[in-house]
């Protein structure tokens, strides 16, 4: 008996490391360059939408100056935990965050709207909706990890 409890708890800790190796899906995403991150974005976004090339090109400019955003805003927060720096946040500050990042939602969703046919905006609309889902889950059950 014990030795099928011994191999369960080996089995257990095997397939828990094997998942932490693992990684989550964008790890592999954090070397490469901003350019190439929006190229892949376009073009699984071409995939899914069936872009035609003029409005991938229009999207491809998006994802860009989004990435390139990312990345910077990335290495601040490197920086400032490197430098041991990062403060809380008050409630001002992260208003004000928020404020600014809904706004940018919103600005993205009208510039989609216009380079968008109706039916490719409809998929769009329903794949941001389920990604953000996906994302949401995934930070509670972070959040829960930690605890």
């Amino acid at each position: 008996m014990k030795k099928i409890i011994l191999a369960l708890v080996c089995m257990v800790g095997l397939t828990a490391m094997a998942q932490r190796e693992k990684g989550h899906g964008r790890d592999g995403m954090k070397d490469l360059t901003a350019e190439q991150i929006a190229t892949l974005h376009t073009k699984k976004m071409t995939l899914a939408l069936d872009l035609t090339s003029a409005q991938e090109q229009k999207i491809k400019a998006i994802n860009l100056e989004d990435a390139k955003e990312r990345k910077a805003k990335h290495e601040e927060r490197k920086a400032q935990k490197e430098e041991g720096e990062r403060k809380k946040l008050t409630s001002d500050e992260r208003y004000a965050m928020q404020n600014a990042k809904l706004d940018k939602m919103i600005a993205r969703k009208a510039e989609m709207k216009k380079i968008l046919s109706a039916e490719q905006y409809e998929k769009w609309q329903t794949m941001h909706h389920q990604r953000g889902q996906k994302h949401s889950k995934k930070r509670k059950a972070e959040r829960k990890s930690k605890k």
